[in-house]
């Protein structure tokens, strides 16, 4: 479920013509966040891979602000470098989805008859399947990893984009504008994606913003269960796994990459609502 911004927020920064607090704040985290991921190896202050054996486990401190996990490894800098791992994957995973979903929802949502019920049975079909469970079965059985991981969420989250935009499809179609369209005799193709895709875009826009959400706690849960990323590898899904036996001794070692997971998740939720309604209201004002 996406996250609902409070109605009064919205209403007054709208009547102001200004950005929600909110909605700034959660901008700047992922900014932070996709800055980290593509900058992360030069913006550590230490190797996140260094081992310090004879330090160990430490608190937090002038050298390490985090402190270090049981091999000495700064969790700042691992912190940072995790970034990289939280965000590719779901993000490839979301901009698959868009690009294969909408293509096939806006097809099947247009012809409607044989090939309608075609692509919906196969939308059924993998509804069916419990993602997740799915994905612990074969990531267990072929030894986990990081991109199989990401090639079964692909399949198995592009349905939902299928259906989102099928039914807003459905939808437009009884509009005068492709009626008019049609009895011009424009092409199929260009009435798909120049007229009825503009007036799904918002629907299909917030859709991708929630299957990234969606994915980075799945990913994560993945590394947590250790079936994604390799040991070892900077990963706040990892990082929490691996520092879950310090919390009640080093507790910045286990909740700091947890708090990150459910600030980015979050954060983009926030923001999938926020652009549906941008969209939405110029949507309207044409």
């Amino acid at each position: 479920m996406t996250a609902v911004l409070e109605p009064g927020i919205l209403s007054r920064s709208r009547r102001r013509g200004r950005i929600p607090w909110i909605v700034v704040a959660c901008s700047s985290v992922i900014f932070v966040v996709v800055l980290s991921a593509f900058l992360g190896s030069m913006l550590v202050p230490l190797n996140p891979d260094a081992q310090d054996t004879a330090l160990g486990m430490s608190g937090p401190s002038g050298a390490h602000l985090l402190g270090t996990d049981q091999l000495g490894r700064d969790i700042f800098s691992r912190l940072i470098v995790g970034s990289r791992t939280a965000i590719v994957g779901p993000a490839i995973v979301a901009l698959s989805s868009m690009i294969i979903g909408d293509l096939l929802g806006l097809f099947a949502g247009y012809r409607g008859g044989w090939v309608d019920s075609l692509i919906m049975r196969w939308v059924d079909l993998m509804w069916s399947i419990p993602a997740l469970l799915l994905i612990i079965v074969v990531a267990g059985a072929f030894g986990g990893g990081y991109w199989l991981a990401i090639g079964l969420l692909i399949v198995l989250i592009v349905p939902l984009d299928v259906r989102v935009v099928r039914g807003a499809t459905i939808e437009q179609m009884p509009r005068p504008y492709v009626e008019a369209a049609r009895t011009l005799g424009v092409p199929g193709r260009r009435i798909l994606l120049s007229h009825i895709w503009p007036n799904v875009a918002p629907v299909a826009v917030a859709n991708t913003f929630l299957i990234f959400a969606t994915c980075l706690v799945s990913l994560s849960g993945l590394s947590y269960l250790g079936l994604g990323v390799s040991p070892g590898t900077p990963d706040w899904g990892l990082m929490l796994a691996e520092n879950l036996s310090l919390l009640f001794v080093s507790p910045l070692a286990a909740l700091a990459p947890g708090l990150m997971i459910v600030l980015t998740a979050a954060s983009t939720n926030i923001l999938g609502d926020w652009v549906y309604e941008r969209l939405s209201e110029k949507g309207v004002s044409r």
